[in-house]
């Protein structure tokens, strides 16, 4: 089974380990020491983790297509967000009455803005399988529609980046406005409760926290069960020789589209992960320029290596967090200027400087008692 070929690699054995170890580790400095101990794990800081872990299956995802296929998207911040509206929606009906209007059916802001009916698109939103089914069914219907016309038209390169930069800031626009129904530029918040359990109970943030772990550790699974199989060949060859490979029979647009499409799904995972821990969606996450800071993330930690797109995630937004405490006005700046350094000094990124080193060790740890290419062939 294609899934089964990346847990016999020892990477990802590795990552893996490294993922169940860390979520293992912070559950238990939570639970078992005391909040004045030095080694104990606040809430705030489980909660802050598990958004870091979104921002890893998100980072996956783009790896996804712009390691292996070659495409530079600049708009996958767009199919994160329409996954977190999702769940948010979700989220919204399970206040019911409990509403700051007492409005059994239509959220708080609906009632402000003086709708009289709930929306036809919101149907549906008050059960929970249907929600999670719209997790994965809008980013990806979205992505579908996107790639089948871009791909069939052959739209490669940096007409194809600016084109999803376009739909995420066309997204933007439109989910700003109050008559769309999903909150205007104050979103949907002042969530209560998921599936039964108090969103504001420590249980229920650690709870989500090791279900986002989980949620990383399947995704990244999935992406390397695709890099590693056929498909993952044709993808790296419609990235180095599209034309060449299109010459040798293969159907280049199939190939793109399908990848294209499970990388949409996957942004959705982490964006419907993402909602319930942070407490709020809003359309600020299609900017634009959160889009970029993907690609960044990526590109710090190495293309077309998944791990090195969790390691780029989780360092830059750790970075920003301290940051964005000291000096708030130059973030952007220090971002920008990480990206050029990264871009001059490290063009492999974190994991490659980590393989380069790997390598020297190994050609320095002595000879080697593997016959040479000469006693092999005798």
């Amino acid at each position: 089974m294609w899934l089964a070929r990346p847990l016999q690699e020892r990477s990802t054995q590795l990552f893996l380990g490294i993922l169940f170890l860390a979520l293992i580790a912070v559950t238990a400095l939570h639970l078992a020491l005391p909040e004045g101990h030095p080694l104990h794990v606040s809430a705030y800081t489980v909660t802050l983790l598990g958004k870091y872990l979104c921002y890893a299956l998100l980072a996956v995802a783009v790896d996804l297509v712009s390691g292996y296929l070659g495409i530079l998207s600049l708009g996958h911040g767009a199919f994160f967000a329409l996954g977190g509206y999702a769940m948010g929606m979700y989220l919204m009906r399970q206040i019911g009455d409990r509403g700051t209007y007492g409005d059994p059916v239509l959220p708080d802001f609906m009632v402000f803005l003086n709708w009289q009916e709930l929306p036809w698109y919101w149907y549906g939103f008050d059960m929970a399988w249907f929600a999670f089914a719209m997790v994965l069914l809008v980013p990806g219907a979205l992505a579908l529609v996107f790639g089948w016309l871009a791909f069939r038209s052959r739209v490669t390169g940096v007409y194809l980046s600016i084109i999803t930069q376009a739909l995420t800031f066309a997204l933007m626009l439109a989910f700003f406005r109050n008559e769309m129904g999903f909150g205007g530029n104050n979103g949907l918040t002042d969530f209560r409760e998921i599936l039964g359990f108090n969103l504001r109970s420590d249980a229920t943030r650690l709870g989500l926290f090791i279900a986002t772990g989980i949620a990383l550790a399947i995704g990244y699974v999935v992406c390397r069960g695709i890099v590693t199989s056929k498909l993952g060949r044709v993808s790296v060859a419609c990235r180095d020789a599209e034309a060449r490979t299109r010459f040798l029979g293969y159907r280049v647009e199939r190939v793109q589209l399908f990848v294209f499409v499970v990388s949409a799904m996957l942004a959705g995972v982490a964006g419907a992960l993402y909602v319930p821990q942070v407490g709020i969606i809003n359309p600020s996450e299609f900017s634009p320029i959160f889009s970029i800071e993907i690609v960044v993330w990526v590109a710090l930690g190495g293309r077309a290596t998944l791990y090195g797109a969790v390691i780029g995630a989780i360092l830059v937004n750790y970075a920003k967090t301290v940051f964005t405490g000291v000096m708030p006005d130059a973030w952007l700046f220090a971002l920008g200027a990480l990206f050029v350094l990264v871009t001059v000094f490290l063009p492999q990124g974190i994991a490659g400087l980590l393989r380069k080193r790997r390598k020297t060790t190994d050609d320095g740890s002595g000879p080697s008692d593997a016959p040479t290419t000469a006693e092999a062939t005798a």
